[in-house]
């Protein structure tokens, strides 16, 4: 039987520290994994798909986040990479 007693922390996942965005990715690749395999006992995929909803949470704010930084320091808004320009912003003449 598949199990995935090594993605889910026996801790409150609050309480935890949260993992990175690409540890949180990764990890929810290997929660849908083992689901699809169709193996998994109900209770196991009740707590997988639990992780799994935390951890989708986790990477859409962190993308959010992520997005805004750089709302933030375009002040212009978001626009199309002009590689006329010098790349992202940076000094002419680099």
């Amino acid at each position: 039987m598949a199990t995935i007693s090594n993605t889910i922390p026996d801790s409150d996942p609050a309480s935890a520290t949260s993992p990175s965005f690409e540890a949180a990715l990764g990890e929810l690749e290997g929660i849908v994994a083992a689901m699809e395999a169709g193996k998994m006992p109900l209770q196991d995929a009740l707590d997988a798909y639990k992780r799994g909803v935390a951890l989708l949470r986790q990477c859409q704010a962190t993308l959010s986040a992520a997005e805004q930084q750089i709302r933030i320091l375009d002040a212009d808004g978001l626009r199309d990479f002009d590689p006329r320009q010098g790349g992202a912003g940076g000094a002419q003449g680099e």
